[in-house]
């Protein structure tokens, strides 16, 4: 008896020989050395990826020649047909791969679909003794917001680390308050007991009359400071408890403190990439394209909001223009908190004007009339 065809994870079939032949002279015989994206397509017609390149001919025929466990080899193995599509530049191709993979969700794509789960913003809540929280999916209505960041697991030791560092409580909010300087100081038997993080120095104790309001409101105003990026106070902090504990030998202690500051410093480089973003990054972004088909770039809070051939003429200007005023028109607050599906463009785009400073030195502020 033949022997049966061997399966793939999802059910299918693995591309035959023959097939995989078919493919290539498919891409050999119709595509160009251009700009643009392409998509791979299972059996069923499904898009299982997207990818983007300079050269779009070269990038398809390299995959078939990766060798066995390559990545490009298991998508093979799982194509049955490719399309592609010419765009007028790499960034546009580069913006639009996002597009098609946000809209499709491929199965071998991973950059580009992470969902609200995987975001997380630090919270300041509201109250006279404001906490450290973090908030999924989201922003609530409630307190102050910073992010959103990626790993919500370094968000929640953030928060730990910082309200350790500046004795922010952490407990819960139906646990009473009483501040030292309370006009009505409360007997010592209807005050809430004592907490390990107080007695050990990693909280205030605003709940045991241990600091007055004004004292408290200090440490949040570091806190906020430093979520701003306005002070690095929490991390210098940190730094010189890690020295103290190395120069009395206390290297176990100074390891502790290491760690700590690693996941803060970790923290305050993604709120340097997102606050390069939300400031820097408005603006219009011209962009020669394939053939002369330039393009220039609409950019607001680090993300692309729309696009228009370069102008040629007077009349091209003028419709521009109007283009620029109804982008950056008033209304829109040049920081806080970005909405979360927008969070991979802004990440995309800071990336991209990293890697190439000489494409932002191109770009200019537009000035809305």
């Amino acid at each position: 008896m033949p022997r049966a065809a061997k399966r793939l994870p999802n059910g299918g079939r693995p591309t035959s020989a023959e097939e995989l032949s078919a493919l290539q002279r498919h891409v050999a015989g119709g595509a160009a050395a251009r700009p643009g994206v392409y998509r791979m397509l299972s059996e069923e017609g499904g898009v299982i990826y997207v990818g983007k390149s300079k050269r779009v001919r070269e990038r398809l025929l390299s995959y078939f020649r990766c060798r066995r466990r390559d990545k490009g080899t298991r998508i093979l193995r799982e194509t049955r047909a490719i399309e592609w599509t010419y765009t007028p530049s790499e960034f546009a191709a580069l913006h639009e791969e996002l597009r098609l993979i946000k809209r499709f969700r491929p199965r071998f794509n991973i950059a580009g679909k992470r969902d609200a789960e995987h975001y997380a913003f630090l919270r300041v809540t509201e109250g006279s003794a404001p906490r450290l929280t973090v908030a999924r999916g989201g922003a609530p209505d409630s307190g102050v917001h910073y992010g959103p960041f990626i790993g919500p697991g370094l968000v929640a030791e953030a928060a730990r680390e910082l309200s350790d560092a500046l004795g922010l409580r952490d407990c819960s909010d139906q646990v009473a308050l009483h501040f030292c300087n309370s006009p009505s100081p409360v007997p010592l038997g209807l005050r809430a007991p004592d907490c390990i993080r107080h007695d050990v120095g990693k909280c205030l104790g605003p709940c045991v009359a241990a600091c007055s309001a004004a004292d408290y409101a200090e440490r949040v105003s570091l806190a906020q400071a430093f979520l701003e990026g306005k002070s690095d106070g929490p991390i210098e902090h940190l730094r010189r408890e890690m020295e103290r504990s190395k120069r009395t030998l206390a290297y176990e202690r100074a390891a502790l403190f290491r760690d700590r500051l690693h996941r803060l410093e970790r923290l305050r480089d993604q709120f340097v990439k997102i606050r390069f973003a939300l400031e820097s990054l408005s603006l219009a972004y011209p962009v020669p394209g394939f053939e002369g088909d330039d393009r220039v770039y609409l950019i607001r809070r680090g993300t692309v909001r729309a696009e228009a051939a370069a102008p040629r003429s007077t009349a091209d200007r003028l419709q521009l223009q109007s283009l620029i005023d109804k982008v950056f028109k008033p209304g829109e607050p040049p920081t806080g908190a970005v909405r979360t599906h927008e969070m991979e463009e802004i990440l995309l785009l800071t990336a991209w004007f990293r890697r190439h400073p000489a494409e932002l030195a191109r770009t200019w502020a537009p000035a809305v009339s």
